[in-house]
């Protein structure tokens, strides 16, 4: 069995079990709740509504509410000297269909569970390894000096001086050996 659901201004069709992204909700994260805004079930008796069919439903869970990724927003008017620039993320909810309901009683439900994710927690543990991490690695180099660090830092652009003299001598060592070979092409020419 499967509905075809209005929400958000957009119509999607879904089947029991199916994970889908909408417009977002005001609902609570892993709560259930139905969508009774059904313009169609299908299955082996189609209910087509007009506009909407009446006593059927569709039971979700709410599994996550993020942001999409983020979109450039690029206008320009050429050649008037207008170009503006700007990015845009799209707050979104992640619904997992639990059943489908249809208006003679007959009921579609899946085994499945969802699965419901906490987008600011798992923020929070990103945050919160980055800290230790760091905190890790100032713990690490609690052995060196300031001055040792200071010395590290003043060899680091003797090499690339070191490098800089090395181009020299290969451009010198490379004009020798043109001079070389314009002496023995005029050697060669007056004998």
């Amino acid at each position: 069995m499967y509905a075809i659901i209005k929400t958000g201004g957009k119509q999607y069709k879904v089947q029991a079990g199916d994970v889908l992204q909408i417009e977002k909700v005001d609902q609570a994260l892993g709560s259930e709740f139905n969508i009774s805004e059904i313009l169609m079930v299908g299955g082996e008796k189609a209910h087509i509504g007009s506009p909407l069919v009446k006593n059927a439903k569709v039971t979700v869970v709410v599994t996550k509410q993020a942001k999409t990724r983020k979109v450039i927003v690029f206008k320009k008017k050429r050649r008037q000297g207008y170009r503006k620039f700007a990015t845009h993320k799209q707050n979104f909810t992640e619904i997992f269909i639990k059943s489908i309901t249809s208006p003679d009683g007959q009921t579609s439900k899946t085994d499945a569970t969802p699965l419901v994710k906490d987008m600011a927690a798992l923020r929070q543990e990103r945050i919160q390894l980055k800290v230790e991490d760091r905190k890790a690695r100032a713990e690490g180099e609690v052995g060196v000096t300031p001055v040792e660090k200071t010395a590290v830092k003043k060899a680091a652009p003797k090499k690339k001086a070191a490098k800089k003299v090395a181009k020299k001598a290969t451009s010198k060592r490379a004009v020798k050996k043109s001079a070389k070979k314009a002496a023995k092409k005029t050697t060669k020419k007056t004998k």
